[in-house]
């Protein structure tokens, strides 16, 4: 079977990265270079197919696996299990090369189809992350100029010793009270649980760091 299933892959295009002899040995091979294709006999000794299919779909490269069970059960509630267990197709014996060849093409166009949609995803993923990185940009900037400015210019007026004695208490205060609505603005971001984007200035877009107060 293992020598029958190795010509048929390796017809079809693929490259058969392991014919493994039983279940334990299989669950090693994916684990050790994960392939995006598993075929999986139920019977198998160590650990059967099914044991070994529910491994992949616990694991980290679930996604990235379509898995076919060979099987020589028929019954419904066989399928069953073998859907349960996170199989995507399966084969009932006795398998034929062509009928091994149909189930490789459907599974190498459902290869390509999660690959396309997982770089859909991740690119999707990117463009919000940039967008966040952004409004969350403009925020800080809408919130944090005038303190940060107040700041700066009281600052700079003591460094350059431009300040009278008696206006000195009065200067720092005004500092450490910027820099207190400097800290609450970045404390605010930080405790966001679900961020909120409001347009500002046409249709430029921020993150809303007062959403209670809207």
């Amino acid at each position: 079977m293992r020598l029958l299933l190795t010509k048929v892959v390796e017809r079809c295009g693929h490259t058969v990265v392991k014919a493994a002899a039983d279940g334990e040995e299989a669950w090693e091979a994916f684990a050790a270079a994960p392939p995006p294709l598993v075929i999986l006999d139920w019977e198998m000794p160590r650990a059967d197919g099914l044991e070994v299919c529910r491994r992949i779909r616990e694991s980290m490269w679930s996604e990235q696996a379509f898995i076919i069970v060979v099987t020589a059960r028929d019954r419904t509630e066989d399928l069953t299990a073998v859907l349960d267990a996170g199989a995507d197709d399966y084969m009932s014996k006795p398998v034929t090369p062509d009928n091994l060849q149909a189930r490789l093409r459907i599974a190498e166009r459902r290869i390509e189809l999660n690959a396309a949609r997982r770089r859909a995803e991740e690119e999707l993923r990117k463009a919000r992350y940039l967008a966040g990185i952004g409004e969350t940009s403009l925020a800080l900037q809408h919130e944090i100029n005038n303190p940060l400015a107040a700041l700066l210019s009281h600052a700079s007026l003591i460094e350059a010793k431009m300040v009278e004695p008696h206006e000195m208490d009065e200067m720092l205060a005004t500092i450490v009270q910027q820099a207190r609505r400097i800290a609450d603005v970045v404390k605010k971001l930080r405790e966001l649980d679900n961020p909120r984007s409001v347009e500002y200035l046409g249709q430029s877009r921020m993150i809303d760091i007062n959403p209670k107060s809207k």
